[in-house]
C-alpha cells in the first residue's frame, strides 16, 4: 500500500476515535504515532521531535505558571475586590463577567471559572437570581477571553506551534485580538441581554453539594472586617461564610444579627466550605491561631493540608481538641470542622465525635502519621493561597508575557524562566507543578505534531487538499472561510479544541494555497472557531458549571447556538479586513 493511502486511511480512522472518544484522545493520538513508526512513515527522531518542541514547553510552562497565579490567591483577590465595591449586583455581574473575559486571555479558562464560580454565585444570591442565570454565561466569558491572546487557550498555542511545520510563521502574541477582542465585546453584549432570556431560573445545586466546616478564625489588626457590621463585611452574601458565633474576651455572642459591630481581636466562628474559608483568609484579614502557634521543623516535609476523618476508637472522642492537646500531640494544627448534624458551637468548644472530617494543616511527615483512628480522606493543599506571595507570582507571569509577547525572548524560553524561578523562590513545589501540567493534552500536542509533518511530507496533504480545492472553489474565498469555520466549529463538539485544530489546519493552508488564497485568515478562523465551543457542555469550563447550575444538555445547545452565531458573525465581517485573502 503506498503511504498515502496509508496516511489517509491512519487519518479517517483517528477522527472517527477522536469524535467517538471510543479511546481517551491521548491514547488515540499515541496508537496513531505508533502506526506512522510501525509502517515506516516517519523515523522515531521525526516522531518524538514533537516532545521537545516550543509549543510543548509552553503549554506545559503555562499549566504550571497558571497554578502558581492560583496558589498566590491573585485572581480570587480580584474578585473579592470587585464584590467588595459592588453597589448594584445586576451591574456587578456584568462587571464581573468582562473581568473574567479579560481574565481568561492570559490565563486557563477552565481555571479561572473555578475561582470566579462563587463569587458569581453569591452576586447571583445578592441580586436574587438563580445561579442558572449567570454561571453559564459565566464559563461562555471564560472561553470568549480564550482568543484574545496566544496564550489565552492552549489551542491557541497549539495552532501557533503548528504553523511552521507547514511553512507558515507562527501566531504572534496579540495577533488573534484583532478578531477576539470584537467577538468577546459583541459576545459579553450576547450574554448581558439575550442569554438571560433563554437561560431556566433554577436554584443552584453548588451549596448543597459543598461540604460545611466550622472554623475559629481571629480578626487580626488591620483587616478590613474591624469597625463594620457583618452585614457592610458581605461575609455571607459575598464570601459564602456564615457567622455562627463570635467570641470578644471571655464573652460569646451565638448567632450574632446583621448589626453586630467587628472588632480587632475577635475570634468568629464561621460556617462554609473548604474553598471559602481558605479564600477569607487570605483576603479577609483573618488568621486561625492554632496555625500561627504551629511550628513545623524542616524535618516535617513541606507543609500540606488534608482532610481527615476520625474513626470510631480514636483518642479524640469525646474530648475537644484543646483538651487532647491535638497541635502537641499530632505536630499539627486544626483549621477546621465538619460534622453532617450542624451544632451551633464554636470550634474550640466542640467535643470530637466519629465520622467528624478535620482540615488539619502540618508536616507531610507529621500528617502521614495521624495513626489508623484518624485516617486521611484527601489532600487539599492546592486550594490554600497566599496572598504574601501574589506581588512576585504576578511579577514572574506578567515579566513572562511582556518579555514574550514583545519578542524580546522567545515565549517558550519567557515562560520556562519564570516556572524556574517560581520553583526556586518555592512559590509552588516540585510535585504541585508536575501535577498542574495536563499530561494528555502534552501527548496529544506532542502526537499530532508529528503526524502533521508525515501529512505534509506523504504528500496525503497535497492529495486531499487537491480533492477539497476542486469542490470548494466555487463557493470563492468568503464562503470557504464559512465552510471552514462551520466544520471546525462540529469538530469541537465530539473532540477535544485541540484535536480539531490539528486536524483542520492542514486542510485549510493546503485547499487556500492551490486556489491562490493567502492561508492566514482561513488559518485565523479555524482558531477562532476550535477555540469557541459553546454548543455542548462537555468543553471543561462548561462541565465546571454544569452540576450547580441544574442545567440540561438542550439549555447549552440553546444558548451556545445563538453565541456560536455571534462569533461566526464577527469572525466573518473582521478576518478578511484584517486578513485580507
Amino acid at each position: 500500500m503506498d503511504p498515502v493511502t496509508l496516511i489517509l486511511i491512519l487519518f479517517v480512522a483517528a477522527l472517527v476515535l477522536f469524535a467517538t472518544e471510543w479511546l481517551p484522545v491521548d491514547v488515540t493520538a499515541l496508537c496513531l504515532l505508533s502506526a506512522l513508526l510501525v509502517f515506516g512513515l516517519i523515523t522515531p527522531k521525526q516522531a518524538f521531535a514533537g516532545f521537545g518542541s516550543d509549543t510543548v514547553i509552553t503549554l506545559a510552562s503555562l499549566f504550571i505558571l497558571t497554578r502558581v497565579i492560583l496558589r498566590a490567591g491573585v485572581i480570587e483577590w480580584v474578585g473579592a475586590a470587585l464584590a467588595r465595591r459592588a453597589r448594584s449586583a445586576t451591574i456587578m455581574l456584568r462587571a464581573m463577567l468582562g473581568t473574567v473575559a479579560g481574565v481568561s486571555a492570559f490565563t486557563s479558562n477552565t481555571a479561572t471559572t473555578a475561582v470566579f464560580l462563587p463569587v458569581v454565585a453569591g452576586l447571583a444570591r445578592r441580586a436574587g437570581m438563580p445561579p442558572s442565570r449567570v454561571l453559564m454565561p459565566l464559563a461562555f466569558a471564560s472561553i470568549l477571553g480564550g482568543t484574545i491572546t496566544v496564550i489565552g487557550t492552549s489551542t491557541n498555542i497549539v495552532v501557533s506551534g503548528a504553523l511552521p511545520a507547514a511553512g507558515e510563521r507562527g501566531l504572534g502574541f496579540f495577533e488573534l485580538a484583532w478578531v477576539g477582542v470584537p467577538t468577546a465585546l459583541v459576545g459579553l453584549l450576547y450574554l448581558f441581554f439575550i442569554a438571560p432570556r433563554l437561560l431556566p431560573a433554577r436554584d443552584g445545586a453548588m451549596e448543597a453539594s459543598l461540604r460545611a466546616y466550622l472554623a475559629d478564625l481571629t480578626v487580626a489588626p488591620g483587616s478590613p472586617l474591624a469597625g463594620h457590621t457583618l452585614a457592610e463585611t458581605g461575609l455571607g452574601r459575598d464570601h459564602g461564610l456564615t457567622v455562627v458565633a463570635v467570641r470578644r474576651g471571655e464573652t460569646t455572642t451565638y448567632a450574632p444579627g446583621a448589626a453586630f459591630r467587628l472588632h480587632e481581636g475577635d475570634t468568629l466562628a464561621v460556617e462554609g466550605p473548604t474553598e471559602r474559608i481558605l479564600a477569607g483568609k487570605s483576603t479577609l484579614g483573618v488568621v486561625s491561631r492554632s496555625e500561627l502557634k504551629l511550628q513545623p521543623t524542616p524535618e516535617d516535609g513541606d507543609v500540606r493540608l488534608v482532610e481527615a476523618v476520625v474513626m470510631p476508637g480514636s483518642p479524640l472522642l469525646g474530648r475537644t481538641l484543646k483538651e487532647v492537646r491535638f497541635r502537641e500531640r499530632y505536630g499539627a494544627s486544626v483549621l477546621a470542622l465538619h460534622r453532617r448534624q450542624r451544632d451551633i458551637e464554636r470550634l474550640g468548644r466542640l467535643r470530637i465525635q466519629v465520622g467528624d472530617v478535620l482540615l488539619v494543616q502540618g508536616g507531610s511527615a507529621r500528617l502521614d502519621s495521624l495513626g489508623d483512628h484518624l485516617v486521611v480522606m484527601g489532600d487539599v493543599t492546592e486550594h490554600q493561597r497566599d496572598l504574601r506571595r501574589a506581588p512576585v507570582a504576578l511579577l514572574l507571569f506578567a515579566g513572562a508575557v511582556v518579555l514574550g509577547g514583545l519578542g524580546v525572548v522567545p515565549l517558550a524560553v519567557a515562560v520556562l524562566i519564570a516556572v524556574a524561578l517560581s520553583l526556586a523562590l518555592r512559590l509552588i513545589s516540585p510535585e504541585e507543578a508536575y501535577g498542574a501540567v495536563e499530561w494528555p493534552v502534552i501527548v496529544l500536542v506532542a502526537c499530532m505534531l508529528a503526524f502533521g509533518g508525515a501529512f505534509e511530507s506523504s504528500g496525503a496533504a497535497k492529495v486531499l487538499t487537491g480533492t477539497l480545492s476542486g469542490v470548494l472553489e466555487p463557493l470563492g474565498p468568503y464562503g470557504l472561510l464559512g465552510a471552514l469555520f462551520v466544520v471546525t466549529v462540529a469538530l469541537t463538539q465530539p473532540m477535544s479544541n485541540q484535536a480539531a485544530a490539528l486536524v483542520m489546519l492542514p486542510l485549510a493552508i493546503g485547499t487556500a494555497k492551490a486556489l491562490g488564497y493567502d492561508p492566514r485568515p482561513f488559518v485565523i478562523g479555524i482558531t477562532v472557531a476550535a477555540s469557541n465551543s459553546f454548543i455542548t457542555p462537555l468543553e471543561p469550563s462548561c462541565m465546571l458549571v454544569y452540576g450547580p447550575g441544574r442545567y440540561t444538555f438542550l439549555d447549552f445547545v440553546r444558548v451556545g447556538a445563538g453565541l456560536t452565531l455571534v462569533t461566526f458573525v464577527v469572525a466573518m465581517l473582521v478576518i478578511p479586513r484584517v486578513w485580507p485573502f
